[in-house]
């Protein structure tokens, strides 16, 4: 925490840790200055609009958490087919909440999951995955080490009860990205972070989805990875037209990213813009930017 003594006798900070030694905020103190500007928080026209006058993918009163802990409160969110959003704000805000929730991963106590005309607020992962199109990228690493790099790419076809399709899928990754053709018949343990980091992203492609949920996809990765990652995932959306909903601890890299990009203070929305924009608000760019 800010202000912890380490044994030199210096103050140890611990926060963000972006911007200039005498700008670092605790987290903290972040939460706590992030509250202020949730008084201005969108309502569903302004969301609406920001989705470009169409939701594909709507969020509408979502309660939900763990157990009978409530995280997300009378949550909205909305976006567009096609389009990406990114989430960021404090820890504990509740960001990857949301997308434990659209997947099935939380206990929803009020509210609708709607992707198209669909209602999936009640449907486990693998209906969401097989009848609604959604695909989520884990934060943690979920490739199998000892499977090899072709075998990891076929499970996300086997998640579908589609292995043929999923060879088929594989070829496809295989003649887009060199890099994993190049070690398709070696385990995957020998991938470096990037490396590693590509073949999750091309496992959920396997499943042919229509929605990406994409936690945190630079955490631990060097920059030049980082890069990759990104241009990969603007692809599959400009290219393949993937709707793109995103955590990123990298606030700067995100809403350079994103077309979208909501605030969230504890379990609610605070704020939301497009992503440039967000890139020049001031209190965005003290509190989670370093500016």
């Amino acid at each position: 925490m800010s202000g912890e003594k380490n044994t030199g006798g210096k103050e140890k900070i611990s926060g963000y840790g972006m911007g200039r030694a005498d700008t670092v905020m605790s987290v903290d103190e972040v939460a706590k200055e992030a509250e202020k500007i949730a008084s201005n928080a969108p309502d569903m026209e302004e969301l609406l609009r920001l989705a470009g006058g169409e939701a594909f993918l709507s969020i509408e009163k979502l309660r939900a958490g763990y157990g009978r802990m409530e995280i997300l409160h009378d949550l909205d969110l909305m976006i567009g087919k096609g389009q990406s959003l990114c989430l960021i704000g404090p820890n504990g805000a509740g960001k990857s909440t949301i997308l434990h929730s659209i997947f099935g991963f939380t206990n929803i106590f009020s509210g609708v999951i709607r992707i198209g005309e669909k209602d999936v607020t009640a449907m486990k992962p693998n209906q969401k995955l097989v009848e609604a199109g959604v695909a989520y990228i884990l934060q943690d690493n979920s490739v199998f080490p000892d499977m090899t790099v072709e075998e990891n790419l076929w499970m996300g076809g086997f998640l579908k009860n589609r292995p043929d399709e999923a060879r088929q899928a594989a070829e496809q990754v295989f003649e887009k990205y060199p890099r994993l053709a190049a070690r398709r018949k070696q385990p995957a343990r020998v991938l470096s972070g990037g490396e590693r980091r590509l073949l999750e992203i091309s496992r959920a492609l396997v499943m042919q989805p229509e929605v990406l949920l994409v936690d945190e996809p630079s955490i631990g990765l060097e920059p030049r990875f980082i890069d990759m990652v990104f241009e990969i995932l603007e692809d599959l959306q400009k290219t393949e037209g993937k709707t793109i909903i995103m955590v990123e601890q990298n606030a700067k890299k995100g809403l350079q990213f994103a077309d979208i990009g909501y605030v969230l203070v504890s379990g609610q929305l605070a704020k939301a813009g497009p992503g440039d924009e967000l890139l020049e608000d001031p209190e965005v760019g003290r509190l989670f930017l370093g500016g």
